[in-house]
């Protein structure tokens, strides 16, 4: 064993030996020599280094473990993973977004690839009598009875910052939303040059205030404002946490700050960037709502609205109980499940932190729904939204409109490497290195991006007319069907809970987390109370 675990090296010495000989005694070119001198030397040193065992033990060849190592996640992407493996987005995914993003033709061929009798497995129940829709421009109206209400397209782009993403894919996604006419949320970076491409915007405000603060990180009224008078920006969005890590703050290190981020976000260049945990304008439920509506008025009327990945049930709860006490609503709720992961996260919050979207959604919507204030807020949605089917089972399940993030960062180009922290993003989208995010040809990629909105919602509303409805909106629980078992399936009206209008009040709570936790909550506090 000892000597198989060396041989490698000993081979080395002996090659040495045998060229040094050569060039000494037969006049050979020194050249020769070179690479057995360097193998010692790395045998050497692997030997005599403290760092790593393998190398200790394994000299020279113990180097091909690392090497393997660090290529795995490309070799199992590639060649390994099935075409229906969701790590964390199918191949068959993929290539969805990219065949509409390209415009190039989307069917399949000789059949589903998906396994129809597994356990989980959900498709559409069609109609015998299919209807007919001229339009597939689908939009909901939010905040219909403010000064600026806005029409929302059903898909639209999630919160993504500059910062995370690089000024040409910022760029690439704004000028996609103009031409597709829907919406782009700009993340809580704040609102940067490159959103200004004539997109409509959807400014997220989060616990940094970047945009909008002080000297000391506080939340500036004049500045905000300024900001949000602008035209392009349609609707304020107050980000409570997010999917990829809820609960938890943000640092931005002052060796990743340009010139270009310290300005856009109103902070220092030699100074650490954070994101608290959690906001310092409010610290109760009403304190809350009062400053959504302190926005909506400082934004001229423009609807105003949160962003959360539900945690603690009893948290919204007490949202929704202060909505009934003051009478202050929030425009729209996005829901992001915690499958959403365009943020570099720690792996415990990435991987068990937050409610996921469908959890999420239905407590939301039925919180609201048993309270009676649903028809006044509109729910838009987030958490691995890639194809028609997932728009429509999202809107199903209670969502008036849907966000993607990722979704659109295919169509910009995004291949999945996994490594969006590193700033080494292979395409030049998740990076600050301009010479990586030269890559990008943002005329190219808009178009790709609004390619994308449109074969989508061309596929949604082939599935409204199978359906027999007329707009998405129409979808229902009964419409979508879960396989329980090879032998049984249900309509997710039949699997899940949802309210009746007014439930909550009567005291009908239908499930035990309303009969355990409503009337244990107050507008007064996050928390429970007795």
């Amino acid at each position: 064993m000892l000597g198989m675990r060396y041989l490698v090296f000993a081979l080395s010495w002996l090659a040495l030996g045998v060229t040094i000989a050569g060039c000494l005694l037969l006049g050979w070119h020194w050249g020769w020599a070179l690479m057995p001198a360097v193998l010692v030397v790395i045998g050497v040193y692997d030997i005599f280094q403290r760092r790593h065992a393998v190398l200790r033990n394994y000299p020279i060849i113990g180097h091909m473990r690392y090497m393997i190592e660090t290529v795995r996640p490309e070799i199992q992407q590639y060649l390994v993973d099935s075409d229906t493996d969701e790590v964390p987005f199918a191949r068959l995914q993929r290539a969805v977004v990219y065949q509409r993003a390209k415009g190039q033709p989307d069917g399949r061929s000789f059949g589903s690839k998906l396994a129809m009798h597994e356990i989980g497995y959900e498709w559409v129940s069609h109609s015998v009598v299919p209807s007919q829709i001229e339009s597939q421009d689908f939009r909901i109206a939010v905040g219909p009875g403010r000064k600026q209400p806005y029409s929302m397209s059903v898909f639209n782009i999630s919160g993504m910052s500059f910062g995370a993403l690089s000024a040409n894919a910022i760029r690439a996604l704004n000028m996609g939303a103009r031409l597709g006419g829907f919406a782009h949320d700009t993340g809580e970076g704040s609102v940067s040059p490159y959103h200004l491409q004539g997109g409509d915007l959807v400014w997220q405000l989060g616990s940094g205030y970047f945009g909008c603060r002080d000297e000391k990180g506080r939340f500036d009224p004049e500045l905000f404002e300024k900001v949000a008078a602008r035209e392009e920006i349609k609707m304020i969005e107050l980000k409570l946490s997010q999917g990829a890590k809820p609960g938890h703050g943000g640092i931005l290190p002052a060796a990743k700050i340009t010139p270009e981020i310290a300005r856009t976000r109103g902070v220092l260049m030699d100074v650490d960037c954070v994101s608290p945990s959690s906001h310092s304008t409010f610290s109760t439920p009403k304190e809350m709502l009062a400053f959504i509506d302190r926005l909506r008025t400082l934004a001229g009327g423009k609807p105003a609205g949160l962003k959360l990945c539900v945690g603690h049930p009893w948290e919204f709860m007490s949202m929704v109980k202060a909505m009934l006490e003051t009478g202050i609503l929030p425009d729209f709720i996005v829901v992001d499940g915690a499958e959403g992961g365009t943020g570099a996260a720690p792996v415990e919050f990435t991987d068990h932190v937050g409610a996921p979207l469908q959890e999420g959604l239905l407590l939301v919507h039925n919180t609201l729904v048993g309270a009676g204030l649903r028809d006044q807020i509109r729910i838009g949605a987030s958490g691995k939204i890639i194809t028609a089917f997932d728009i429509a089972r999202t809107l199903a399940m209670g969502a008036d409109y849907c966000n993607s993030a990722r979704g659109f960062m295919f169509a910009v180009g995004c291949i999945q490497a996994g490594i969006c922290g590193t700033d080494k993003c292979p395409t030049g989208v998740a990076t600050q290195d301009p010479r990586r995010q030269r890559a990008i040809d943002i005329k190219d990629k808009s178009q790709r991006v609004a390619n994308f909105h449109r074969n989508t919602l061309h596929a949604l509303r082939e599935l409204v007319q199978a359906t027999g409805l007329l707009h998405p909106s129409e979808f229902r629980p009964d419409h979508i069907l879960r396989r329980l078992s090879r032998d049984e399936a249900k309509p997710i009206s039949q699997i899940l809970t949802f309210l009746e209008p007014g439930d909550l009040l009567q005291g009908n709570f239908r499930h035990p987390v309303f009969e355990k936790y409503w009337n244990r909550v107050s507008s007064e506090s996050f928390g429970l109370v007795r």
